[in-house]
This record gives C-alpha cells, structure tokens and sequence, in this order.
C-alpha cells in the first residue's frame, strides 16, 4: 500500500480522553500557540519526532497508538517490499 495521504491520527481523542484543551497541551509543549495543536489534530502536518514524545507523555500513551493508521500504512509498505529483498515478515 502507498502512503499517498495522511492516515487520521488519534491526537484529539488522546488529548480530549486525558482532559487537556489545547492550549494546555502548547503549554507542557513549551509552544507559544495552540496553531500548531490544531494543523496536528487536523492532520495538516506532523509533529517532529521529539513533539510526538512529548504528546504521547502527556496522554499516557505510546507514540505509536497516535498514529495507528500510519504505522499500519508504514507496516504494510515496508512488509510488501520484505519478499523483494529476500526478506521474512
């Protein structure tokens, strides 16, 4: 499978099942805005790697379960090419 698009995410349910607002969450982030919460949630963009730690943190989580989708996306598409390489799943 071709990761074309992004794959939900499951930002807002984490942040929302953890009682956060946003602005919180851009506060424990050392962010100076909640714009950057709102592209992630609505999946304009991705956090870097140190940002999706910090989020999985404060939710309780692990980074993986914020981007389930992708990381099956992620799964299928480096599985697929494991048989091309010789390689077993």
């Amino acid at each position: 499978m071709k990761i074309s698009k992004r794959p939900p995410n499951h930002l807002r349910r984490y942040r929302k099942q953890a009682g956060l607002q946003q602005s919180q969450v851009a506060e424990m982030l050392g962010l100076k805005s909640t714009a950057l919460i709102s592209r992630w949630e609505n999946n304009f963009s991705y956090p870097d790697l140190i940002n999706a730690f910090k989020l999985a943190v404060a939710y309780g989580v692990m980074v993986d379960a914020l981007y389930f989708d992708l990381r099956e996306a992620v799964r299928e598409d480096v599985f697929g090419k494991a048989p091309m390489l010789g390689k077993l799943k």
